[in-house]
């Protein structure tokens, strides 16, 4: 088999006119599915478009190789589109891509992986590249493809002996996939290695399985191994050898430099504990700052889903209240009709997994599949308010996103310590410890924890209470300005809790102006956010882009967590603008003396407000200085993805 059986010609559309990256993925799954590579083309786009949230498949010089492995793909195949002028695909070189190639792979099968790894590796080639982008016809194009891939793979290939003193640096290279990326960093290292007179071995930790294994002897002589890998991969017997653990693109982009660092003694020894699953050695892209993120936004990621469902069945059953007529019921708003009733307890059962959906996932991410339950039972006390006196819950304790964020780093580094205390037991225990042992130990004392700490932020909450109260009798915008701001400081943790119960109690007594600024603080965040995706797209990564929309509809309906993902990814950043914002929106609602009389609901409470358009002016002020400060504050993605 060789590429150009993969690579049919009505798969080929040279000179192709698009002119973003999402046009240059539609166009290249068209190429495909017109040719009968694939079942289902939505199915496909969605494994390409979660590969690339991932990180880009641009490799950079132009070249970009989206990817993906898929049960939607019938027949494994390749499709190609030149580009003239090329098009932006997030190239860590900043370059325009002009030779893009697609490439379908099914879940089963390994033979067409290694002919894809060929073209990964042709793809190196500069001169090969100018050849395919002076290509008249896809014939040509073809012919160019299989006449580069005669003369560089013969059909008896020569292997070349391994020096008998051994190599002086080994290699592995595994992207998520393993199609790309993971061979394309292996011909970069190899031929720096040649060019600097170094003699290498690299390991690919393909698709396929791992290819040109390195074996006992080979990591006993060598001066140190390069790990340029986007996931976990064995590292035990690495044991006591200098390694250094960086991303793929810098096997890739930067070659000699991960070189050098052998050369130079730079790489720091590697030393195993036997739990490698959640080990990673050093490296320039694994300081505890960006381990901290990676392990955020584990958590963020599986909790989005649960966010966005949860709160868009919230939203419809405010929404069929409203049109049922019952917007000024108060405390059963959203839930007084009958259908409305089965909406919005679905969504509001999704809404209740989120916080502990996102401390499980950051345990897990920090102690592999033991640190779940931790972390889940975790995210949930803090939602509950558990203490030690009021096991089932006290809601003068609740912890919410801050308590479950915390949760969630705790339980990881509890399961960790304990993987580490039993370490004296037998290797025939191994079997026992993951499943029983460590969850059960991880919970109890995560458990603990939280109870300890939860009462905590009742005193807290008590002491907001008092301030607020003792505020409120001396200046009513002031009052406004920081209950709306307090809205938008920790999105459901004790500032927002308190502000909340605050404006709920003063409906009692008649301040249904207080609710007022509570509901317009909590609504601008998620607008704010929404209004940044939509014009201030390079603030923001393409999974952030893509959810960014539905917070229009969540910051409409007052549900302030739809900000609590873009919150908890640059919180330095998104929190201080969304207090801004929020912070506006009460000083105009003040000044326009408006007044809720509904606990909840958003704008579809507006009917039963006093002053509504005042009330609408604020909403809009308030998002428009969120989103601002945004723009102002948050660094450009693309530019922080590269110091990373």
């Amino acid at each position: 088999m060789r590429i150009i059986d993969l690579l049919k010609a009505d798969a080929i559309e040279l000179n192709a006119s698009v002119s973003s990256k999402a046009e240059a993925i539609d166009k290249m799954v068209a190429l495909h599915k017109a040719v009968g590579n694939l079942n289902d083309a939505d199915a496909y786009k969605e494994a390409i478009l979660a590969r690339e949230e991932q990180s880009s498949t641009a490799i950079g010089e132009g070249i970009a190789v989206p990817h993906a492995k898929s049960d939607s793909v019938k027949t494994p195949g390749l499709s190609s589109i030149t580009v003239p002028g090329g098009v932006d695909y997030d190239a860590p070189d900043g370059k325009p891509s002009d030779i893009l190639f697609m490439i379908a792979a099914p879940l089963d099968g390994d033979l067409h992986l290694e002919i894809l790894s060929r073209l990964m590796v042709m793809l190196m080639d500069a001169d090969f590249c100018d050849r395919l982008r002076k290509a008249k016809s896809p014939k040509e194009y073809l012919e160019i493809i299989d006449a580069f891939e005669a003369e560089k793979y013969p059909e008896e290939p020569v292997v070349a002996e391994a020096p008998k003193e051994g190599y002086q640096i080994l290699a592995v290279t595994a992207c998520p996939t393993g199609i790309a990326h993971t061979y394309m960093a292996a011909e970069a290292l190899e031929k720096a290695a040649e060019k600097m007179g170094v003699t290498i071995k690299v390991e690919t930790a393909g698709s396929g399985g791992s290819k040109n294994v390195l074996t006992k002897e080979e990591i006993a002589a060598c001066d140190g191994i390069i790990c340029a890998v986007d996931r976990n991969i064995e590292m035990a017997r690495f044991d006591g050898k200098p390694v250094y653990k960086t991303a793929v693109s810098n096997g890739i982009n930067k070659p000699e430099e991960l070189i050098n660092k052998i050369l130079n003694k730079e790489a720091p020894v590697y030393h195993s504990t036997g739990e490698e699953a959640a080990e990673e050695a050093g490296g320039d892209d694994e300081n505890f700052g960006r381990k901290l993120y990676k392990h955020l936004m584990n958590g963020v990621s599986h909790m989005l889903p649960f966010v966005v469902g949860g709160g868009v069945l919230i939203a419809l059953g405010f929404l069929i209240d409203t049109i049922a007529g019952n917007a000024d019921v108060g405390g059963t708003f959203g839930f007084t009709n009958p259908i409305a009733a089965v909406i919005f307890w679905i969504g509001k059962a999704a809404f209740a997994f989120m916080l502990p959906i996102l401390a499980g996932y950051i345990s897990m991410s920090i102690a592999d599949r033991p640190g779940l339950l931790p972390g889940i039972v975790g995210g949930y006390l803090a939602t509950t308010g558990a203490t030690l006196t009021m096991p089932t819950g006290n809601d003068a304790a609740v912890s919410g996103f801050l308590g479950a964020l915390l949760a969630g780093f705790i339980a990881g580094i509890i399961v960790n310590f304990l993987k580490k205390a039993f370490n004296f037991m037998p290797k025939a225990m191994d079997g026992i410890k993951p499943v029983f042992l460590y969850p059960l130990f991880g919970t109890l004392l995560i458990g603990l924890f939280m109870l300890l700490i939860n009462p905590v932020v009742g005193v807290l909450n008590l002491g907001l209470s008092n301030f607020l109260t003792n505020l409120g009798s001396s200046s009513k915008l002031l009052l406004s300005i920081v209950l709306a701001a307090m809205m938008a400081t920790d999105m459901g943790g004790p500032f927002n809790k308190a502000a909340y119960v605050f404006g709920t109690a003063a409906i009692a007594d008649g301040n249904t102006w207080i609710m007022a600024a509570v509901m317009i603080g909590g609504m601008v965040p998620p607008i704010a956010i929404a209004l940044s995706t939509t014009f201030n797209k390079a603030k923001w990564n393409a999974q952030e882009l893509k959810s960014g929309p539905v917070n229009y509809l969540m910051g409409l309906c007052f549900i302030t967590e739809g900000a609590i993902p873009y919150a908890a990814s640059d919180p330095l950043r998104v929190i201080p603008s969304c207090m801004v914002g929020s912070g506006v929106a009460g000083a105009v609602c003040a000044l326009f003396n408006c007044a809720c009389p509904a606990p909840h609901g958003g704008i579809f409470t507006f009917a039963v407000v006093e002053h509504p358009l005042g009330y609408l002016i604020s909403l809009v002020a308030g998002s428009v200085a969120g989103a601002l400060m945004l723009a102002i504050l948050k660094k450009n993605q693309a530019k922080a993805e590269k110091k990373a």
